[in-house]
């Protein structure tokens, strides 16, 4: 089942490498819109928020559409590894705070080696 956005983490990787990216993987970027942290653009007709660092190392890109060219979030991952050759993570499903704190807990760690399951401890 399709996702109603594209949520993934991307380590030590720079906005203008995620632009281009975007605009490869989904059409033209709009000119992107700061305000303090975060970076707001569209792709294509799909809103994106970027926040450059969000944890440590690790920058945000959200997707906040349904009609990206990902079924889900790991789709986006591995594709956002293959074309900027950096680590990835992203959650293992939708999550919802009725599951629980232990299972937000859980993640996807996409590399070029493939895909693992860790647990990452993000606050």
């Amino acid at each position: 089942m399709r996702q109603p956005d594209i949520e993934i983490y991307l380590k030590d990787v720079e906005l203008p490498a995620v632009t281009a990216w975007l605009e490869q993987a989904i059409g033209p970027c709009s000119q992107w819109q700061v305000r303090g942290q975060t970076h707001k653009c569209r792709a294509g007709d799909i809103p994106v928020t970027w926040l450059h660092k969000a944890v440590g190392r690790w920058s945000s890109l959200l997707l906040d559409s349904a009609q990206t060219p990902w079924e889900d979030d790991l789709a986006c991952a591995k594709a956002a590894c293959a074309a900027l050759g950096v680590q990835v993570r992203c959650a293992p499903g939708s999550w919802n705070e009725e599951q629980g704190e232990e299972d937000a807990d859980r993640w996807l760690k996409v590399t070029a080696e493939g895909v693992s399951e860790i647990t990452w401890r993000t606050d």
